[in-house]
């Protein structure tokens, strides 16, 4: 187990170096100048030229590249063009917003997506499935920002059942922490627990239909005990992977929602730096939801050989 876990560690490390220098050479590549943005459209060369050499930016690129990648190694990323504020201290403040948020909203979506492929399939070929599968499609066909609106149109506005916008830190009012999120964790988790839902529903069906499934039945086991025992504890494998895959995906898909709930989270940090073209924050921002994407991968590997004891990674094979 040590050894599969350093393995994947290596694994993991090199995907970021990589990672980094594809968001390098991205960031790089997007359209306007940051010395132009920071001196003003009206500026004269020689301001723009000067502001440039104190950013950094008249060095060769692997100068650049190395210089990011060292201090990135350290969990220095430098301070933002835009506001002068060290980066990391502004990804403090906001990243625990969106992995709160991307948390609640991946709870909302197991329990409603285990549910419903459960449901659909036990109750296969009849209403319940019908419903069910019903359901999810239409969950994955609107959009995200839509169901927002709609959200905020509705529950908010006119049923004040929730705020329609507005964050409130955890440590300071637990209560009012959960219910100012629960709408937008609503909004994003219903849309994966559609996924969700056909990824149980399918491994459920394959489940149901196995010969020690029939056996256990033949013995005279209860429908409740034969569907919770041996039917969703051996579809855990494929829950679990579609979960991490998921959680990341929530991660890293939070800017529309944060921004029509005004939530102060790294989705709006990313997006108020692409406009400004602040360099070192959109850097440091894909860089740490990549990280973050790959720990999650890990942790769901590892997680495979707790909920399946078959599954061995001695040997470098599992």
């Amino acid at each position: 187990m040590l050894r599969f876990v350093v393995h994947r560690l290596w694994q993991s490390a090199l995907t970021v170096v990589l990672a980094s220098l594809v968001i390098f050479a991205g960031v790089r590549a997007l359209p306007g100048d940051p010395a132009v943005t920071m001196a003003g459209e009206q500026a004269d060369p020689a301001t723009v030229a000067a502001v440039r050499a104190h950013l950094g930016l008249d060095r060769p690129l692997w100068a650049q590249y190395w210089e990011f990648l060292r201090h990135s190694a350290t969990g220095d990323f430098g301070r933002s063009i835009r506001t002068g504020a060290p980066v990391r201290a502004m990804i403090a403040a906001t990243f625990p917003v969106t992995l709160q948020l991307a948390v609640y909203a991946m709870v909302i979506a197991v329990l409603v997506g285990v549910s419903g492929g459960v449901l659909a399939a036990v109750y296969r070929g009849r209403w319940p499935e019908w419903l069910v599968d019903g359901v999810s499609l239409v969950a994955m066909s609107v959009p995200t920002f839509w169901l927002g609106l709609l959200g905020v149109l509705y529950l908010s506005v006119r049923l004040h059942w929730f705020p329609a916008s507005g964050y409130v830190s955890p440590l300071h009012d637990p209560v009012r922490a959960v219910y100012c999120l629960t709408l937008p964790a609503l909004v994003l988790g219903l849309t994966h627990a559609a996924m969700l839902q056909r990824q149980t529903r399918s491994s459920m069906v394959e489940t149901l239909t196995a010969d020690y499934v029939r056996t256990a039945r033949a013995k005279g086991l209860g429908p409740v005990a034969v569907i919770l025992r041996y039917g969703l504890r051996n579809s855990l494998i494929v829950v679990t992977t579609v979960i991490g895959l998921q959680l990341g995906l929530l991660i890293a898909g939070t800017v529309v929602t944060e921004r029509i709930f005004a939530l102060p989270g790294i989705g709006k940090l990313t997006l108020d730096s692409l406009f400004s073209r602040d360099y070192p924050v959109i850097q440091a921002v894909v860089l740490v939801v990549v990280a973050a994407y790959i720990l999650i991968n890990l942790l769901v590997d590892v997680l495979y050989t707790v909920i399946d004891p078959r599954v061995r990674v001695a040997g470098g094979a599992r």
